[in-house]
């Protein structure tokens, strides 16, 4: 009987807490809890998959050749007020990448290349972010590619509207560190060793620059 009456108690100060205060102290009380839960929001930026792209160029005999990777996904911690207290992990499934036709791409997923049935993802680990002024980042950290892992500097610009953030930037990986394109393709006069990499990111959830 004793803890009925202790849960009735309970329930009882929990809904009259619950009750507008009059006066002046009124609007505190309907206020404070929408603060938190907003900063909450804002603190989890979210990678919008439409409009978002990641691109590469090699150039084959000469000539480029433009491909894409279909999937791909970004965890982002990043204030543009305090981008050295930010971080990025990115991953890449290698399996998605196409350069438009199919028995190309399937070329593409074989051992000399990605080996994607063996070794699935690629991933990016940022270790710092330095800002660079106008909008401008220099994010640095470790690329894996096919087990192999190189140090990578990687330029960022930012730009807002709507409530979105657009990071757009690219850079130049050598292939042959990563062991793509193994054994005959390993000769660069058919395939360059350098490949140039593109990406615009579109995200919701960033602080305002």
């Amino acid at each position: 009987m004793k803890t009925t009456r202790l849960m009735h108690a309970l329930l009882a100060a929990s809904l009259f807490a619950t009750l507008p205060a009059s006066g002046a102290e009124s609007k505190p009380a309907a206020t404070k809890p929408t603060a938190p839960a907003a900063a909450a929001v804002a603190a989890t930026p979210q990678l919008q998959a439409a409009g978002s792209e990641l691109l590469f160029v090699s150039r084959q005999m000469g000539v480029p050749v433009e491909g894409r990777f279909k999937k791909f996904d970004a965890q982002l911690a990043f204030d543009p007020k305090k981008p050295e207290t930010g971080r990025v992990a990115f991953s890449i499934e290698l399996a998605s990448a196409s350069i438009g036709a199919p028995e190309f791409d399937a070329e593409l997923a074989k051992a000399a290349w990605f080996d994607s049935k063996r070794l699935p993802q690629a991933s990016f680990q940022s270790n710092a972010i330095k800002a660079l002024g106008g909008g401008k980042f220099e994010v640095s950290g470790k690329l894996s590619i096919k087990g192999q892992s190189r140090d990578l500097s990687v330029p960022i610009s930012l730009t807002q509207a709507g409530g979105v953030t657009t990071a757009t930037g690219a850079f130049v990986l050598k292939r042959l560190e990563f062991k793509i394109g193994d054994g005959e393709w390993a000769d660069t006069s058919m395939v360059a060793n350098e490949v140039q990499v593109k990406f615009k990111l579109l995200f919701s959830g960033i602080a305002p620059l």
